[in-house]
């Protein structure tokens, strides 16, 4: 693998992160730690040294095998973590945001990860009943007693981001360089305002959800698809599937898997995008490590931004209206577009 560069930050990670919430069987989704184990090995095999938890992901159990996998390891690897969820049943104060939640859970994560410290610590979700006072000094206190060498944000609006961050600088105090959002093909709302204010204050981001929970597959196109609806409750729509045919197609064109496309297909967007990459078996593992191997052509990539497009809203459709009206009478030399990026 090659890296990159996480936001502003020197850091360097691989341009392909492994996501762990798979590592555990607690939620029902992962698997055990032989397996986890083997998915592990070949990220690494692969020159991956990013690698993406949290506290909540099988009831701790991700973090506690990553602490055994990295034995003799720890020092390679940019270990990412996150705090918000609750890990202590009904405790009030066990849960969001709070400076006490935030030094709780971050000392309960080094037990589990065996490791003094923790490469990037994610705030896991947006807290309205946490001021970004309190979140933004309690971050960069753990930054200033080494528990934490950098800080990310995750599931959070573009607004309160760009307060946090605006604050930070202000205050001298650590800025997020890590924004961790769904994305993929399915899903590309955050074009208009997340992904615009990430590059605006130099904010990687590492997406989750890449290939829409396993739409753009291409499993829910098949004859049984209609089982596969019904497993998924409805969750997928007519226009997911449409998008997942022209993944498919486009996989056909290139020699490829459709998953492999559709993470190619992100690795292209305009922005510091580090995708965050799940698997459960060895062999998804290999297969989506094949999106590295893919080149898609502009035509290719016209064809997939058609067929996922989507509205910019209010008032980026108003004021592309208007720039539109005026036609284009000023060479702009930045990239931006009024519903977001260009690509």
């Amino acid at each position: 693998m090659k890296y990159k560069l996480l936001g502003k930050s020197g850091l360097r990670v691989s341009e392909l992160g492994l996501g762990a919430m798979t590592f555990g069987q607690e939620m029902g989704i992962g698997v055990d730690k032989e397996e986890s184990r083997k998915v592990y090995d070949a990220f690494r095999e692969a020159g991956g040294n990013f690698i993406d938890t949290a506290n909540v992901y099988n009831r701790g159990t991700s973090e506690k095998f990553l602490g055994e996998f990295m034995q003799g390891d720890r020092e390679r690897i940019v270990l990412a973590t996150k705090y918000t969820g609750g890990m202590r049943g009904r405790d009030i104060n066990a849960t969001g945001n709070s400076r006490k939640n935030m030094m709780d859970s971050v000392h309960a994560s080094l037990k589990r990860l065996q490791t003094d410290f923790i490469d990037l610590f994610w705030v896991h979700a947006w807290d309205p009943l946490t001021p970004t006072e309190e979140l933004m000094r309690g971050m960069d206190d753990l930054i200033s007693q080494g528990k934490v060498l950098y800080v990310g944000v995750s599931d959070t609006p573009a607004w309160v981001v760009a307060k946090a961050n605006t604050l930070a600088e202000l205050r001298g105090w650590s800025q997020f360089v890590g924004l961790q959002i769904r994305y993929s093909l399915i899903d590309r709302s955050v074009e208009r305002e997340l992904l615009p204010m990430s590059r605006a204050f130099d904010i990687a981001v590492t997406p989750w959800g890449i290939v829409g929970s396993g739409v753009l597959s291409g499993k829910y196109n098949k004859d049984d698809k209609a089982e596969g609806r019904a497993k998924m409750r409805g969750r997928i729509d007519d226009r997911s599937l449409a998008i997942a045919s022209e993944v498919i197609r486009v996989a056909e064109e290139v020699d490829a898997t459709p998953t492999q496309v559709a993470i190619a297909w992100l690795l292209r967007a305009p922005a510091n995008i580090v995708p965050l990459v799940g698997a459960r078996t060895l062999e998804q593992w290999q297969d989506n490590l094949g999106c590295l191997e893919v080149e898609l052509s502009d035509e290719h990539m016209q064809k997939l931004d058609d067929v996922s497009s989507i509205s910019p809203g209010f008032p980026h459709d108003m004021l592309s209206a208007q720039r539109d009206a005026r036609g284009p009478r000023i060479e702009n030399h930045r990239s931006w577009s009024s519903g977001g990026y260009d690509r």
